[in-house]
């Protein structure tokens, strides 16, 4: 299971990216795209979407389920991944890439370290 050691991660599968400025970057884990099989469709946040921490961000379609996509800080969603609506198997292929889902600007009400690091995520999926 590939898990880099340079991001942070939500014990839900998502991993997250420290930009600049704020703005982290989500995607799904190898992890999660491994679990869900081929993904078939990818339902994006609209831009400008202000969410809350935990409440949904999008949802994965798979061959085998839907599965929801929740929301691993608050913020505001400032760019999406629009390749994916046209080639959503680039979760599949790339999820650490170029499958990445939407950039979000946080509120700051959630502070990074809330996250789990690429140990910690590990410990998780030994579980």
């Amino acid at each position: 299971m590939n898990i880099p050691e340079d991001l942070m991660y939500s014990a839900d599968h998502q991993w997250i990216r420290v930009e600049e400025d704020g703005v982290i970057r989500i995607g799904v884990t190898d992890y999660a795209q491994d679990a869900l099989g081929e993904v078939v469709f990818v339902d994006l946040p609209e831009i400008d979407l202000e969410i809350e921490k935990g409440n949904m961000l999008g949802e994965v379609e798979s061959s085998k389920s839907v599965s929801e996509i929740s929301a691993p800080m608050s913020g505001k969603i400032i760019e999406i991944n629009d390749d994916l609506e046209v080639y959503p198997m680039k979760i599949n292929e790339d999820p650490y890439g170029e499958g990445w889902i939407c950039l979000m600007r946080t509120d700051g009400s959630n502070p990074i370290d809330v996250l789990l690091d690429a140990d910690s995520y590990r410990l998780i999926l030994e579980g």
